[in-house]
Parts: C-alpha cells; structure tokens; sequence
C-alpha cells in the first residue's frame, strides 16, 4: 500500500474536503482519503488497481487539481 499527500488549492471549506473523499474513494484500491481545509492537502492510502497517475486525474476532473 502506498500513501500520498498532495497539496491542493482549491479547497476552501469542508464541502470540497467531502466532495474528494467521496470521489476518490470510490475509486478502486482506494483505501482511506483524509483532508484538511486548513492546510490544503489530502492525504490517500491506495493500492493497485489505483493509482498516482489516476488519482491525480480524478482530482483534475473533478476540478481539484493538485498544486504544484
């Protein structure tokens, strides 16, 4: 299992935190999705079938896309 943080800037309240938690942990081989509106940065627990590549593009999809 692999774990990830990335930092985030269009988190601005609790409904964007819910909002990722809900969309990326729905994707398979996601284990655990952690946010905080404070600080910017979500943390995911993943395994295969997930991954980095497809997380990263959910999070772009779903208008999230992780900051540089």
């Amino acid at each position: 299992m692999q774990t990830v943080t990335y930092t985030i800037p269009n988190i601005s309240c609790q409904h964007c935190v819910r909002t990722i938690k809900r969309e990326v942990g729905d994707m398979r081989g996601v284990w655990n999705v952690e946010g905080d509106v404070q600080t910017k940065q979500v943390t995911i627990s993943f395994e295969a079938p997930a991954s980095e590549e497809a997380i990263q593009s959910l999070l772009a999809e779903i208008n999230y896309p992780v900051g540089e």
